[in-house]
């Protein structure tokens, strides 16, 4: 039998918090090891308990979300913990920072319970969930968004980053932010899955991407992949 999966929930709600924790309780593969009330305490029970998964709600008190996932993704200590953000807001704005901050996901709240349980086991095993219909929005605000400067800040840099990567990590690069997996795009370029994750490990370093859910942001960010390419994560 395979170890339970380790779970601390933040929210500023007691009634979504003990909601969440009744629920997953419920599922033998969960583990609840934690709750915390604020972004702060978040940081803090991940610190002491380094679960496996973090539940984060974005708007709460002392510490938000956003910079609560940031402490974590952050913190080398925590390298084995990933962030699934969980929120009523799906605003564009909310994704991208979540994300950027080091989220491998985000899943709005009124999720079927065992799409949020799923949800946790894809960013447990390191890849990343966002919601298509938040993902569609995400694309679109990039696209939009080209000119301002959110995309061109560090557009320099950016470039000599995506000049670094070679003709395969391109490749590889793009097929990840189209949202295949790493079986799927060994299958697609006929190379071993171990490969795959080779090279997706010196594109992260290259990019300085914490996960695959910033790999998919870098892409899009830098025109890899365009708005009429769907990426089903």
């Amino acid at each position: 039998m395979s170890e339970k999966i380790q779970v601390v929930i933040a929210d500023d709600q007691e009634l979504i918090r003990g909601g969440f924790k009744a629920i997953l309780s419920t599922y033998p593969q969960i583990d609840v090891v934690g709750i915390a009330k604020d972004g702060l305490e978040a940081v803090e029970l991940a610190s002491a308990q380094k679960p496996d998964v973090v539940l984060m709600d974005i708007r709460m008190p002392r510490m938000d979300g956003i910079k609560a996932t940031r402490s974590i993704a952050q913190n080398p200590a925590l390298s084995g913990t990933h962030v699934l953000v969980l929120t009523t807001f799906d605003i564009d704005e909310y994704v991208y920072d979540a994300l950027r901050a080091g989220a491998s996901g985000f899943l709005l709240k009124d999720s079927d319970c065992d799409e949020i349980v799923r949800a946790i086991e894809i960013v447990n095993r390191g890849d990343a969930l966002i919601e298509p219909s938040v993902m569609s929005r995400l694309v679109k605000s990039f696209a939009h968004s080209a000119g301002e400067s959110v995309c061109t800040e560090a557009h320099g840099v950016s470039q000599e980053i995506v000049d670094s990567l070679t003709d395969r990590e391109r490749e590889i690069l793009i097929l990840v932010a189209s949202g295949l997996s790493n079986e799927q795009i060994a299958e697609r370029l006929f190379i071993s899955p171990a490969t795959v994750k080779t090279h997706l490990s010196r594109i992260m370093g290259k990019t300085d991407s914490h996960d695959r859910a910033q790999l998919v942001i870098f892409a899009y960010e830098n025109g890899m992949v365009t708005v009429g390419e769907k990426a089903s994560l």
